[in-house]
């Protein structure tokens, strides 16, 4: 059965060694005696396929094994008898190998790889042309002799293909072992390591071999070797792998901890019966690591966004300071307070003492997640927290105090820099971090993070987050203070334009309320005003300037003081207007807009480039004049004749609520009416071109007049109709005290929808009464003056003002006197009391009394000098027929004491 020559054979003479006898353990077995052992399914015979089959001295097969069957494919019925060189070999190799099988016959021994032919259709006969599988396979050839002593061969087959197999597994094993970056243990049945690859022993120290036969406990610490031995126990148990299981021990001559990712699984034989346990490690700390920062790193950054979204608010200083607190407390420490400057918080822009960290400090907020923790005091080291207060002790929240100049807390607050303070032994506090707030390169404050026993102390990125959350904090806290002392002087600048909260008139009971439409500023463009006039009469006024904010507030701050001035003119309302508005129109020249229209300012559908930019930059420069556009009523009610006169400029009209007579006693049971004031409208102040009409109404008493702003009645949510019909219902449920009926009004209507200013001002009418009037009319005849002399006396001594009596005898008689030599006409003398008494002389003339210094030599001039100097005031106004000259006394009391006309007589000489 010789294969020489066709490169299909590799043979090894009898003289060698045979690759079956090296590899024959039981060579050995036999020298040392023998050992009989049953080998279980499963042993490396299994692998490597081999089949055994034997030749007759006739060179033909007479024993076929099972395994042969199993390998190559042929039962023994088929194979037992015949040429194994026909039966196996291919057609072309038979003519030589029919010589290399008498060789063997001979008693030479051969082994080599033989190709053959096989078929595995074991259930029909096939001829030799029949097709078959070709393998290839290592025969092991050992001459034999039978019973006669004829010879023949016991031959040995293994598959070649599963031989490669085994090399290909085994390096595949060995390139696990000896080539793996990570660490490979096998465990035996015993949970005793058969086998480590270099990794391991480069962490554990020594050789690979040097472990074998080693404990879990041996390697690990006893608690993580309890752990990874249940673990090796029940995957041998149960066969189920663990995945990434978490060791924790250090490396022989280390001290850091290092921490393992193990999984293990089950390694089984061919049979199914486990030989042992697997396992790969990982060395995960330093991923682990990378973990925990990532998972810090997310923590800071959710507290930072935490923070953000928390601190901006509010804009009380008090509350961002906790809300800090609330933000830091547990998520980043356990301990916190916040100080700020005294003065700062008072509105002083430098306070003493912050330039070198000694000024003092208010204890604003504190939070703690310890129970029973200390109040922070800021003793270096102490119990508290860092840097010690002046108070030497801990402070509470709301107490004003001072840091030493030589603590952390003063050098953070001097330097603008974290100071990082340490604790005693004995301290419950163990770490703080001294951070000063600091917002637009100015130090408000401080912050202190403290963290107790059993908290990690802080790190660098502690640090960092403390001031980024200090930094935020600081800028929020910073914005409420600007808030605080802009509102502060806007509250001033509204208190200042508006008239004061309970404003007094004679004959009227009145309520006001004021609501700007931005809250950031407290202070718009509507108005209202409350003037008292000669006569006890008095001036209404209602206004709303175009826009809002400031711009708009400062607009009316000046038309308000020109109505004023333009009141005490004692000019007729129509007049008021027509002054008020070229005062506007000057007004708004003057800002370097061209004087308003009320057509469209905007350029023209239609118009070319260059006059459309023109258009724009006439827009831009118009905008300055527009803020003097404006709306307003002006209203005058005499308490005397219970008239009120009204002019109108481009204002909502006013609403009056009358109540008709009912059937009951003294027309009780009445209903109330709710009417818009018919009047006309009249054109916005700073419009200009048009005059401004007066109407006069009669106001019964009891009646409420409601002057307001658009403000009130209309917004994006309400129409103009719709807010005026919801104004006048409210006003005729207010059948209640003024103060609440004005209440009443605003909660009953939109009054929070911040698109405008609302301003509302309601007075009720009660007029003066008729024993409070005296009037006379008298002749223009020298005998009227003693006669109004002798009225006003008796007047005063019914009123119970003998007091004043001298004093007015003496006033009426010069006013009288003046009336009779430059006046002309009926004179007519009135005499008012309410809370002053106003006396008025009325004739037909024009001309105005002026006042003059009269010289020594002169016989007269003296007269309106006196009254000056024995009035609380007087003045002259314009009627429509005349004038009328009025002075004004104040009532006597025991804390007054009425002039003496005898030493104001002579004091004009």
């Amino acid at each position: 059965m010789s294969l020489e020559g066709t490169g299909l054979v590799s043979e090894t003479s009898s003289g060698g060694e045979s690759p079956a006898r090296r590899a024959d353990p039981a060579v050995g077995v036999a020298r040392g005696g023998p050992v009989w052992q049953s080998s279980t399914p499963g042993s490396l015979y299994d692998y490597v396929r081999v089949a055994s089959f034997s030749l007759g001295p006739d060179g033909r097969i007479v024993q076929w094994s099972r395994r042969a069957t199993e390998l190559l494919g042929i039962p023994a019925h088929q194979a037992v008898g015949r040429d194994p060189v026909e039966a196996f070999l291919p057609p072309a190799l038979r003519s030589s190998s029919h010589r290399k099988v008498s060789e063997i016959l001979d008693g030479r021994e051969w082994t080599g790889l033989v190709p053959y032919a096989s078929r595995h259709d074991e259930g029909e006969d096939r001829d030799d042309g029949a097709e078959r599988a070709e393998g290839l396979a290592e025969i092991y050839v050992m001459p034999a002799e039978d019973e006669d002593g004829e010879r023949g061969a016991v031959c040995l087959a293994l598959d070649v293909h599963a031989l490669k197999g085994i090399e290909t597994d085994l390096a595949a094993a060995q390139a696990v072992f000896g080539q793996s970056p990570m660490g490979f243990m096998l465990f035996g049945t015993d949970l005793r390591l058969l086998r480590v690859n270099q990794r391991f022993a480069t962490v554990f120290g020594g050789t690979a071999a040097s472990h074998r036969g080693r404990a879990p406990h041996e390697f690990l610490a006893r608690k993580e070797a309890e752990r990874l031995g249940v673990a090796l126990r029940r995957v041998l148990e149960t066969g189920e792998p663990v995945a990434e299981m978490q060791l924790v021990g250090s490396a022989p001559g280390e001290s850091e901890n290092r921490r393992w990712s193990v999984s293990m699984y089950r390694l089984d034989g061919a049979s199914g019966r486990p030989i042992g346990v697997a396992a790969l490690a990982t060395d995960v700390t330093g991923r682990r690591r990378a973990e925990r920062e990532a998972a810090s790193a997310r923590r800071n950054l959710a507290l930072l966004n935490e923070a953000g979204a928390r601190l901006g608010n509010s804009l009380d200083l008090e509350t961002t300071a906790r809300t800090l607190l609330d933000v830091a407390v547990p998520q980043f420490c356990d301990l916190a307070s916040v100080d700020l400057y005294q003065g700062l918080l008072v509105g002083d822009e430098a306070p003493p003492g912050q330039a070198d960290g000694s000024g003092e400090l208010r204890r604003v907020a504190y939070a703690s997640a310890v129970s029973g923790a200390p109040l922070v005091s800021g003793q270096s080291g102490g119990r508290g927290a860092a840097g010690e207060s002046a108070t030497d002790g801990p402070v509470e929240v709301g107490a004003v105090h001072r840091y030493p100049f030589h603590s952390p807390c003063a050098g953070a607050l001097r330097t603008a820099r974290v100071q990082i303070v340490p604790s005693r032994g004995d301290a419950v506090v163990h770490s703080t971090l001294v951070v000063p707030m600091v917002a637009r390169d100015t130090v408000v404050g401080l912050v202190q993070f403290s963290r107790t026993k059993g908290s990690e102390p802080f790190g660098e990125r502690d640090t960092a987050l403390a001031v980024e959350l200090a930094s935020r904090a600081a800028v929020c806290i910073d914005n409420a203070r600007l808030y605080r002392r802009e509102h502060e002087r806007a509250l001033i600048l509204q208190r200042s334009l508006l008239p004061p909260g309970d404003p007094e008139a004679v004959g009227l009971d009145i309520a006001c309320r004021y609501l700007p439409g931005t809250t950031a500023t407290e202070v718009g463009g509507d108005w209202f005003d409350v003037i008292e006039l000669p006569g006890h009469r008095t001036a209404l006024v209602v206004g709303d300037v175009m826009g809002r904010g400031l711009r708009a507030a400062v607009a009316m701050g000046e038309l308000r003081t020109a109505v004023r001035t333009l009141a005490l003119l004692d000019l007729e309302p129509a007049e008021v207007l027509s002054a008020l508005d070229e005062i506007a129109r000057g007004l708004g020249a003057a800002t370097g807009g061209s004087r308003p229209s009320v057509r469209s300012r905007g350029a023209r559908p239609d118009a070319a480039p260059g006059e459309a930019g023109g258009a724009r930059r006439q827009d831009r420069t118009a905008d300055l004049s527009e803020v003097y556009l404006a709306t307003c009523v002006y209203a005058v009610y005499d308490p005397v004749t219970r008239r009120c006169t009204f002019a109108n400029a481009g204002h909502l009209p006013p609403v009056l609520v009358e109540e008709s007579e009912g059937d009951g006693p003294d027309g009780a049971g009445g209903t109330k009416k709710a009417h818009l004031l018919e009047m006309p409208p009249g054109m916005p102040l700073g419009v200009g071109g048009e005059p401004f009409e007066e109407t006069t109404v009669d106001l019964p008493d009891g009646a409420l007049l409601a002057l307001y702003t658009d403000g009130l009645v209309e917004s994006r949510d309400q129409t103009l109709d719709e807010g005026l019909s919801a104004f006048r219902a409210a006003l005729t449920e207010a059948g209640r005290p003024l103060e609440e009926a004005c209440d009443h009004v605003l909660g009953a209507l939109d009054t929070g929808h911040g698109e405008d200013d609302i301003a509302l001002l309601m007075a009720r009418v009660h007029g003066l009464p008729k024993d409070s009037v005296g009037d006379w009319h008298l002749a223009p005849e020298a005998r009227s003056v003693a006669r109004a002399r002798e009225l006003a006396r008796e007047q005063l001594t019914d009123w119970g003002l003998d007091a004043l009596a001298d004093t007015t005898e003496l006033l009426v008689s010069e006013l009288v006197t003046n009336a009779l030599r430059h006046g002309h006409g009926e004179i007519r003398l009135r005499l008012l009391l309410d809370h002053t008494l106003v006396c008025e002389v009325w004739d037909a003339d024009l001309a105005q009394p002026r006042r003059r210094r009269a010289r020594d030599t002169d016989e007269g001039g003296r007269g309106l000098q006196l009254v000056g100097l024995l009035s609380a005031g007087w003045g002259s106004r314009r009627t429509p027929r005349g004038k009328t000259v009025w002075f004004e006394l104040e009532l006597p009391d025991s804390d007054t004491v009425a002039p003496d006309p005898s030493e104001a007589l002579l004091s004009l000489f």
